[in-house]
């Protein structure tokens, strides 16, 4: 069987040049004698992966001087608590800008820390987009920030929804932290109008497994302290994010993937190509007299995460099945929203999407 275009949301898809060039150094990694997956990540060889993957993804980001890169495990959900735990002192306060299901995770875990174990203060609700079921991001005059929080937490992609931010929302000096998981590296962005980013990187980046945070140093130093171990940005930045064993394979393939986006252009160039693929599939949206319904204001539309639905579920599960059978997998909306998603991150090649939008007309035509 021929590989498949992959739509999935996560693990998502990777750049069939990466897939074959790890094939080949998997048994023999650059002519040490075995695998990546096998040798210390104390060894030069791996220590060596690590700090290209690094210096790659400063050069991506553009990053200033002042920045750290951690490669963490636990997903992004274990940031959720990390963030909290490092910066929301217990007598202080933090705003949260809730446009989906994964920032309502992020706040929730922030309010339960603070009402279970009493080590953060308070976590508020700045403006939420759930009365109209997360299908846009939120107007700035909507956003109530607090007087003076000690951080405001973005989710920039709504990866459920079909939602993003199309810019960095203009909070003066407030201290902006970001979930970037499903659009890190999709676009160019300036990361010096941001304190913390973090990001999952089995959508544009990499593999499940292994989780980024880039960070400002004086951020480090502001940390809390007394909080456990693992979830210490302090102790991961001191130790170089080898305090213990890291996702050392996740992270090789990490830096297979930012030499790929490197050698494509960069983010500016992803941008061009991401703007182009997701414009496939909404034009088939927009033309199809109301067969599609997209679920995101055209204003908030994702480029990452394109979701919609059809006249009735029965459809959706033909449309889905039937796509399947044509090559078109993953199409098929989470389970708390329903419909369907089609994710087209950076190694989905826009064929995919030309062949997405094909196969759309033709369902329409036999079924509409």
């Amino acid at each position: 069987m021929g590989r498949v275009h992959n739509f999935s949301a996560g693990p998502a898809v990777l750049p069939v040049s990466v897939l074959e060039e790890a094939q080949k150094e998997l048994l023999d990694y650059k002519g040490v004698g075995m695998s990546i997956m096998e040798m210390s990540h104390r060894s030069q060889e791996y220590e060596a992966v690590q700090f290209e993957a690094e210096s790659l993804l400063k050069e991506l980001l553009s990053a200033p001087n002042g920045y750290r890169v951690l490669f963490l495990g636990g997903g992004a959900h274990t940031q959720f608590a990390a963030v909290p735990l490092n910066f929301l002192f217990p007598d202080a306060e933090a705003d949260y800008v809730i446009t989906g299901g994964w920032a309502e995770r992020a706040y929730e875990e922030a309010l339960k820390l603070h009402a279970v174990t009493k080590l953060c203060g308070k976590a508020n609700m700045a403006s939420s987009s759930k009365a109209t079921n997360f299908d846009r991001i939120p107007t700035r005059s909507e956003i109530k920030l607090s007087p003076n929080p000690a951080y405001v937490h973005i989710t920039s992609n709504n990866t459920l929804y079909g939602t993003q931010w199309p810019a960095r929302p203009d909070f003066g000096k407030k201290t902006l932290f970001a979930d970037m998981s499903s659009d890190f590296l999709s676009r160019p962005f300036d990361l010096s109008q941001f304190a913390l980013i973090y990001a999952g990187a089995q959508k544009n980046c990499g593999p499940a497994g292994v989780t980024i945070v880039v960070l400002r140093e004086d951020m480090i130093e502001k940390a809390n302290k007394n909080i456990p171990t693992m979830l210490s940005y302090g102790i991961h930045a001191k130790n170089n994010s080898r305090y213990n064993t890291p996702p050392v394979f996740s992270i090789y393939m990490v830096s297979l993937v930012l030499n790929w986006l490197k050698n494509k252009g960069g983010l500016a160039a992803m941008k061009k190509i991401n703007v182009e693929k997701a414009g496939c599939v909404y034009e088939a949206i927009d033309n199809s007299g109301g067969f599609y319904q997209g679920h995101a204001r055209k204003d908030s539309r994702s480029m990452m995460n394109i979701t919609f639905r059809l006249p009735t579920e029965e459809l959706e599960n033909k449309f889905v099945d039937e796509a399947r059978k044509s090559g078109l997998v993953g199409l098929k909306g989470h389970r708390s929203v329903g419909g369907i998603r089609a994710s087209t991150y950076n190694a989905l090649p826009i064929q995919a999407c030309r062949d997405l939008a094909s196969f759309m007309g033709d369902f329409q035509k036999n079924n509409g």
